[in-house]
């Protein structure tokens, strides 16, 4: 069986403000003629449909031609919710809609129920496992711990019950929206982190045949079985050195899998520089860039006059201009971005702590109290979302 495996769509995003509505369109069109073209058997699409839990009118417009054309192709697409998707919006119609093909998996309740689709070499379960919140499911798989790994892992076993009630050589897909430990990140998801882990181990996915992971904008291979997709398009300078395909999976007759990139079109490419203004404007290896979505890095140890408009003169699409003087690393008057780089909000805070103590940092339950706060606020958002 052919399955083509993509997530993160994320419609309804802007890059730096500028709309990718027209790129996440070229997209889709790509993926439907990439399904019809490549004899497709089945659409997996692990996650964050939308950017936001109340996506724009534009985005839902798409979302539904999108859901029209995969239908009109007569290829089932099983489709999962994100941690950026409101669940209870995305699923709405869900039973009806899936009388054309399209099977939404939303309902965290409802992961060990497969979509089952076949070939000539017998059945194929397909399980869709939602972005889950671990202090919004973990009542609903009686877990102990609200994490990841825990909520996950239990979403799982109720998996590996219902695949070995399945007809013997039944063959198993699960598409789950997860940071999965290994996985390379970006500055583009949103951070998942609860009480201080955000990931889970790959071997929690053991027993099934292929896992369709979405989550992390980079394509990539965490085991033979394990795949994240990526995002279709860059959504952030961080991704401008990734190659955005979707993967074409071969499940064979006892489960062996046979994996292909599939490019993505590229509307416009990105490009990070570095340098002074006036090498920026002068360089002539630049020349590549000048069509390009830019990122600039100003050394210059003095800020220049109208640096973004003189930028545009050579460079049209420059979206975003960041100034890193360079300066000795002891200097007292690096950037506070620049201090702060890299680091999350947990470390920021213990951070503070010790500023306003002359150096003392908190103590295990501080340190607690402090990861209790983070995480409620997580929570919090996610009741919102889900309210809203």
């Amino acid at each position: 069986m052919r399955f083509l495996h993509t997530s993160d769509w994320h419609l309804g995003r802007s890059l730096h403000r500028v709309s990718m509505l027209d790129a996440q369109s070229a997209f889709l069109d790509h993926l439907v003629a990439t399904v019809r073209e490549r004899d497709v058997d089945a659409v997996l699409v692990a996650g964050d449909v939308y950017d936001r839990a109340v996506p724009p009118l534009t985005a839902v417009e798409l979302f539904d031609e999108a859901l029209h054309r995969l239908a009109g192709a007569g290829v089932p697409t099983v489709m999962i919710s994100g941690n950026h998707d409101s669940a209870r919006r995305l699923g709405v119609g869900a039973g009806l809609i899936e009388r054309a093909g399209i099977h939404l998996r939303t309902d965290p309740a409802g992961c060990a129920t497969p979509v089952l689709l076949g070939d000539a070499h017998g059945p194929v379960a397909c399980y869709g496992l939602p972005y889950l919140e671990p202090a919004l499911v973990k009542d609903e798989f009686k877990t102990e711990k609200a994490h990841h790994e825990a909520v996950i892992g239990a979403a799982m076993e109720r998996v590996r019950d219902d695949l070995a009630k399945r007809e013997p050589g039944t063959r198993s897909v699960v598409l789950a929206h997860a940071f999965v430990a290994g996985g390379q990140e970006s500055d583009s998801e949103r951070d998942i982190t609860v009480g201080g882990v955000s990931a889970v181990p790959a071997g929690v996915f053991h027993g099934v045949d292929y896992v369709a992971l979405g989550h992390l904008h980079g394509c990539q291979t965490i085991t033979e079985r394990v795949r994240y997709s990526g995002s279709p398009l860059a959504y952030s300078f961080s991704e401008s050195q990734h190659r955005k395909t979707m993967w074409l999976i071969e499940l064979g007759a006892q489960g062996e899998i046979g994996a292909e990139r599939i490019d993505c079109p590229v509307p416009r490419s990105l490009a990070r520089l570095r340098g002074t203004l006036e090498e920026l404007l002068e360089d002539p290896a630049l020349e590549a860039h000048e069509q390009s979505f830019v990122e600039a890095t100003l050394t210059d140890p003095v800020r220049p006059a109208e640096p973004m408009a003189r930028l545009a003169e050579r460079f049209p699409y420059a979206l975003s201009l960041v100034f890193e003087p360079e300066r000795s690393d002891d200097d007292a008057d690096a950037s506070y971005a620049q201090r702060l780089k890299g680091r999350d909000d947990q470390q920021i805070a213990e951070d503070f702590v010790a500023h306003v103590r002359g150096g003392s940092g908190p103590d295990d339950r501080e340190r607690t109290v402090l990861r209790g706060a983070f995480d409620s606020v997580r929570v919090e958002m996610g009741v919102r979302e889900v309210a809203g």
